[in-house]
């Protein structure tokens, strides 16, 4: 597999502010890197000559006074990467370019939780999204829920799936032919955010997720937080629901045993003695006033709000980004959340700006394909010609 020419610092800068801003000035670069006008011209040689970057004509690029730009651009098929999304029943799939625009989508039940069985589910979905790629595929991202090893592709412990200890990473490269990363989901959704997203320009930001887990990724000092044994951002296991409440994990009091659409929906069905309410009757009782699951609601903003607090206290960004499948009925515990969060952040961390960001499914994939696309730009590796990439079991 070839190997990307950015292998030095500056490159990799420049490459970076290429692909999260371009089309872009050379002088916006150098302004924005801090490096030399020479020192960017040196870094984008290279990167031309090797077909990732082109000089555009594009409009949006700011014009420079008394002289002509030719701002710089990422040739988005010069790779596509596929990005997986694992759940308990369902695989989804998507095919981006490097600029993290999806070209492709495809998703497919899963015949149980088994590793066999979502391993099978997730080949088929790799299949189908190979097919009509127009440039060679740089590499696999899964995105799985619970700790994950990113480094050793291993799933140490998902409560999700009921994994433990399983190398996911390495069993679905034998069987694609087709380099493979594996990450945590939500750091996976952080790292589009950083690229792609609210914090492209942020100095630092958290994202948290509310929806089938609860969970938060950190981007802080110039990284996504991996945490020294892979685990970090887990809101969703601070103890600051009634201790009374049960999670998944195992554990009492967790927030996630308050906040999750699993634990919204049983306290509900527990609430109104109706054990076969599905999760949009739970939504529809609490937009017409029900007081159970106006409760449920409540109960679950003020739990998220004071975690926030914990979080941005203890960290300090300048942006939380909310995200997730429940971000749809935010009205439903803003009110809640904002109160416990204004009642236990310290002080100016209070001014820390709330921007929404609903995702389904697909986003959360699309997020996987972002973590190959940042080992991409960080010179990790560089897809091989198609002809290779074929020979290796790929499209």
């Amino acid at each position: 597999m070839n190997r990307i020419p950015v292998t030095s610092p500056a490159a990799v800068a420049v490459f970076r502010r290429i692909l999260t801003h371009g089309p872009v000035a050379r002088v916006d670069i150098s302004r924005d890197t801090g490096l030399s006008a020479a020192a960017v011209t040196k870094a984008v040689a290279p990167l031309i000559a090797a077909g990732f970057v082109i000089e555009s004509a594009d409009p949006r690029a700011t014009a420079t006074v008394g002289r002509p730009i030719s701002p710089l651009a990422i040739v988005a098929d010069r790779a596509h990467v596929i990005g997986i999304k694992v759940t308990a029943d369902r695989t989804y799939g998507v095919r981006t370019d490097l600029g993290a625009t999806v070209r492709a989508r495809a998703d497919e039940e899963n015949a149980g939780s088994s590793v066999a069985a979502v391993r099978a589910a997730v080949v088929r979905v790799v299949d189908r999204l190979t097919v009509g790629a127009e440039g060679p595929i740089g590499g696999i991202g899964i995105a799985v829920s619970g700790d994950v090893d990113r480094a050793g592709g291993q799933v140490r412990d998902s409560a999700l799936l009921g994994w433990r200890g399983v190398s996911f990473a390495r069993m679905v490269q034998e069987a694609t032919g087709i380099p493979t990363l594996l990450d945590n989901d939500v750091r996976a959704l952080t790292t589009t955010e950083l690229l792609f997203g609210a914090g492209r320009d942020a100095e630092s930001f958290a994202v948290v997720t509310i929806g089938t887990g609860t969970g938060c990724g950190l981007y802080l000092n110039g990284r996504v937080v991996q945490g020294a044994f892979g685990v970090a951002g887990e809101i969703g296991h601070l103890p600051f629901a009634p201790a009374h409440l049960r999670c998944r994990c195992g554990r009492q009091g967790c927030v996630e045993a308050a906040a999750s659409t699993a634990a919204i929906l049983s306290l509900v069905r527990e609430g109104r003695g109706q054990p076969d309410l599905a999760i949009g009757d739970a939504f529809a009782l609490a937009h017409a006033g029900d007081p159970v699951a106006r409760g449920v609601f409540a109960q679950a903003g003020r739990v998220i709000g004071t975690a926030l607090a914990a979080v941005v206290n203890l960290t300090g960004p300048e942006l939380v980004v909310f995200a997730g499948e429940n971000v749809t009925e935010y009205g439903l515990y803003e009110e809640h959340l904002r109160a416990a969060f204004a009642e236990y952040a310290f002080g100016a961390a209070g001014d820390c700006a709330i921007v929404l960001r609903p995702h389904a499914f697909e986003d959360w994939a699309r997020g996987a394909a972002a973590c190959v696309i940042e080992e991409i730009a960080s010179g990790v590796a560089a897809p091989a010609p198609r002809e290779e990439i074929s020979a290796s079991g790929g499209a």
